[in-house]
This record gives structure tokens, sequence and C-alpha cells, in this order.
């Protein structure tokens, strides 16, 4: 069969149901036997929503997602979706197109060196320049994305080689793949620190859920007493109303985890790579406390700068081996009062019916359509921290965000993919008007694709969180940040064969929100909230300053 049927059946072969892609030169070989294929392609406006979705979809189901482009301006347009799922570790397979095996190097018509290009945010790259060597990358690549720590993995494939025939008994072939290697030699280590602990702290990362560990760590915390922390990534693992769970931490995360943390002295740190934007000067320890720290990935270790026992594993496996050693349940009555006394401490309410909206109001009606059911999706900005603070998350996979990489535009496309994995779940995703506008074109897909969103558009007229920086840290000097004559949202919908509808006043958020989630169409719910609140608390970059708590919960 030719190289391009043969990739489609190695994809069906391994249950891809849905792609998502953008058609090019390089690529019609494929696209001609995507006509006759069982998988679903949904046909995004840019290529970097093609990414973006499959990311979407692969945080949603917890499968791999896959995405397609062709070669040239299509592979560099990707790049920033794949990069961004490198970053929060999404298993994705990437395909791009790319000029003959034989024109490689010729400067021709939309070459541009893919492999190369994208080695540095992948796990791993492959260029098809034999079309027998097509079921080698397809089986190593599609291992490689969800083994160990997930990632996308990138394969470019030659024109020829796709309209070149393959025996159709190398389809089956399996080849091997490095596996994960454990190493759980700390673990009698780490189950000592643990029960000599009067003061632990469990953080809990994506990892917690990409393994399926959630379950587990909220049984470790209550056998053991211990409060949780999240970084964003880990928001869900826990539900967000538990006792044990503290909340966010980091620069926008609550306070009440920061004390939390900051007062520990055992770290049990699960699936988190201790990033900048969580660990910090602000948030550490004292420099006594001792760090668990389980992970699949050894590069994420020692990057806390303190003792480390470490433990090499899969999160689940590991969780579960320190649950089977300890034999009787700890308490610590004492920590459990203080952690206690941090929450109630910082529990304060807002006036929700202020002119201009607030978008902690926002928040607080979107909670009411929250249930099992629903997924929710942030951009990046502003908009994202107010999501991270104030919605009622309560399972794994419900919140999906743009970590590491801060990627604005994430939210609608992501969203999109989210729809496609799980077509029985309401979705929403929650953006500014600076975000929205780097994909709003995705709205054709959402429409044209039968994969209606709910947009949640806090819109102030600025980029508000580079706004809230100039505002704090820069003298109100701002340069660039306001957006100016932002267009009439509702009619750009409209104009896509979405609804819209415009919310100027407090009393109306809800009723608009209701109609959004009922009318069974991608919906924008263009909310004027007010451009001088600030996500608080934050913590300043200059370890020296002191962290602004404003006017915040917890």
């Amino acid at each position: 069969m030719k190289g391009s049927r043969a990739l489609l059946k190695m994809l069906e072969d391994r249950d891809v149901e849905t792609m998502f892609g953008y058609p090019g030169g390089a690529v019609i070989p494929i696209y001609d036997e995507i006509r006759d294929s069982s998988i679903r392609h949904v046909l995004v406006r840019h290529e970097q929503c093609a990414a973006h979705a499959a990311d979407g979809y692969a945080r949603a189901s917890g499968k791999t997602g896959v995405c397609l482009s062709t070669s040239g301006p299509g592979a560099t347009n990707m790049v920033t979706g794949i990069a961004t799922a490198y970053a929060d570790s999404v298993p994705m397979l990437a395909l791009t197109g790319q000029v003959g095996s034989k024109m490689l190097g010729s400067e021709a018509f939309q070459e541009v060196d893919a492999y190369s290009l994208m080695m540095s945010f992948t796990k791993h790259n492959y260029r098809v320049t034999e079309v027998n060597r097509l079921p080698h990358a397809i089986d190593e690549a599609w291992r490689i994305a969800s083994s160990g720590r997930p990632g996308p993995v990138h394969i470019d494939l030659p024109v020829d080689q796709m309209n070149a025939q393959i025996d159709e008994e190398l389809l089956n072939k399996h080849y091997g793949i490095k596996e994960p290697v454990e190493d759980l030699s700390g673990l009698p280590a780490a189950l000592d620190l643990i029960k000599s602990s009067v003061r632990p702290v469990i953080m809990a990362g994506g990892g917690v859920i990409s393994s399926g560990a959630s379950e587990e760590v909220q049984r470790l915390a209550e056998t053991i007493s211990a409060p949780i922390v999240t970084p964003m990534m880990g928001i869900g693992c826990v539900p967000t109303k538990h006792p044990l769970n503290m909340g966010p931490l980091g620069m926008h995360g609550r306070i009440c985890a920061k004390e939390t943390f900051s007062g520990a002295d055992l770290i049990i740190a699960i699936g988190t790579k201790f990033s900048d934007r969580t660990y910090s000067p602000h948030t550490a320890p004292s420099q006594s406390c001792k760090v668990v720290q389980i992970d699949v990935d050894p590069v994420q270790f020692g990057k806390s700068g303190r003792e480390s026992v470490n433990i090499r594993c899969d999160a689940k496996k590991a969780v579960n081996l320190l649950l089977d050693s300890l034999e009787n349940k700890l308490t610590h009555d004492s920590w459990m009062r203080e952690t206690k006394e941090f929450k109630n401490r910082r529990n304060v309410d807002f006036n929700y019916f202020t002119y201009p909206i607030i978008p902690q109001k926002v928040m607080w009606d979107l909670n009411k359509y929250i249930d099992d059911d629903t997924i929710i999706t942030t951009d990046v900005g502003q908009n994202q921290m107010w999501a991270m603070h104030y919605l009622d998350i309560k399972r794994p996979r419900q919140f999906l965000s743009s970590g590491s990489f801060g990627t604005m535009g994430f939210g609608l496309p992501a969203a999109i993919g989210a729809k496609a994995a799980r077509p029985d779940c309401k979705v929403a995703t929650i953006v500014g008007d600076g975000g929205l506008q780097m994909v709003i074109q995705e709205l054709a897909t959402s429409v044209a694709e039968n994969l209606p969103v709910v947009i949640v558009l806090l819109n102030n007229g600025w980029l508000g969180m580079v706004r809230q920086w100039q505002k704090l840290f820069w003298d109100k000097r701002y340069s660039q940040t306001e957006l100016g004559d932002d267009p009439d949202f509702v009619q750009i919908a409209k104009a896509y064969k979405a609804e819209g509808i415009t919310v100027e006043r407090a009393g109306e958020v809800d009723d608009a929100l209701k109609y959004a989630f009922d009318c069974g169409k991608t919906c924008i719910v263009d909310i004027h909230v007010d451009p001088e609140e600030d996500v608080l608390p934050m913590l300043p970059p200059n370890p020296a300053l002191a962290p602004i708590e404003g006017r915040c919960k917890y």
C-alpha cells in the first residue's frame, strides 16, 4: 500500500479516533487517504491551533493527541503548540509534511528543516526518508510519547515517501524503546522522613494527574495528616474543597498555601518540578526542611537545592508503595490546627455586585455550572489566575491550562480539542480579549465541526497581566498594553454563525452564562470587567520586596 495509507492504518490500529490539522501540498497524499479513513479529521484555521487542540484532546482524555501540518510554514506554525505540550508533559504525535527526500537541502518551495527545528522541544524526532522505515517511526514514536514523562514526538514525512509503496507486512512489526528506569532505593529513607516529620506538606503536580495517582495522593495525605499544595498543573488532582487542599502555590498562589509550604519540615514532592513560578525565596521553607521527591524524570531531582531523598518511579506506583509500608495512620494535630487557621484567617469575601464587574464575580457564578461533566480550559494571563484561584475543580483532567510555557491563545483551541475528546462534557474556556484575538478564527472550527464550547471572555481592554506588572513594578508607565478599540465580539461570533451576548452589569452574569451553556452552540459571553482589578496576591520577582496581598481570598 502507499505510505500515506500505511500511516493512517497504523494510527487506526492504535485506536486514534481524531486528529487535528491543516492541509497543504506536501501532505495531499495523506489528506487523500483521510477521505477513506475511520479517523475523524478536525480542520482548524491555523496550524498552531491544530497542536493546541491535540493538546487539549490529550489532557481531557489521557490519550495521545495527533496533529498534522504541511511543510514549511505549516510546520513552523505548529511550533508554539508543540512547545506548549512539551513544557507541560502532554503526549502528542506531531506529523509534518516535507519536500521530496531528493529535494532536501535544495531550498525547495516550502522547505524547512523541521527535524532540526523541533529537536529542542520534543522527546524524539524522526524523518522518514525511506518508506519502509515508516512503521519503525510510528511504533516507536507512539510509545515514546506516553512512556515515562509524557511529551510530543515529531515525525517529518517527505511527500515522495508518502506516495511510495510499502510492504504491508511491515506495518505489524514492533520495535523496542528504552523503558523508563526505576530507582526505589530511596523508599526506606523516605518512609523514615515521613514518620519523623511533624509538619509534612505534599506538593502535587501535573505528574500526579498524568499517572492517574490522584486517589492515591489523597489517601496518602489523609494517612499522614499532610496538607496539599498544588502548582497550577496539579489543580484537580485533589478536589478544591477537600479540607487538606490548601490550593495553588506560587507567584499568584494563595497566601495560605504559601504559609503552609513555608512552615513545612518535610516536602513530599510528587510529579512536580520546583519551577521558578512555584518555588522561590518567597515560598521556600527553612533550609532545615527536607525533601522527598517522586518523579519519573531524574532531571527534576536536585532543583529544590536542599537535602533530598529521590524516588525515580511512576507516581501511582511510588505512592502505593509508601501507603503499603505505612502501618499506622500518622496524626499531627497541632499542624492540622495551624494550617486550618491559615485558611480561616485569609478566607475573605467580595462585594460581588460592583460596577464595573470584578472577575471574581464571574468565577463565582461560573462555579454554579461546573459539575463532574464539565471541562474548563483557560488562556494565559489574569483570566488564567482568576480561574486558578476561584473555580471549584472537582476532579483530574477538568482544568486545562498552559503552565510552563504560558501560551496566549491556548484556551479556545484547547477547548475545541477537549470537546472532541469528551463530547459528552460541557466545555468552557476562560479567556481575555488579548489572547482570544490571537486565535479567534477558531470560532469557525468550533461551528463547522459541531464542537460547541462556551467562551467566557473577561474583556478589560488591556493586556491585563503585563499591565499589572507595569502598574506594580514600573511606576504605571503603561506601554503598548492598552488594546484600544476592541471589536464587537458578539458581532464577530454571529459572523461565524456562533452565538454571543454582552454583559456589562454584575446582575447579568448568571443569566448570560446559563444561556450560553443551554443554547447548544458555541457562544461568546463578552463580560466587561474592571481593568483596575489586579490578580492578588502577587509575589514580586525581586525576593527583597514583600508580597503584595491586597484584596484577595485565601
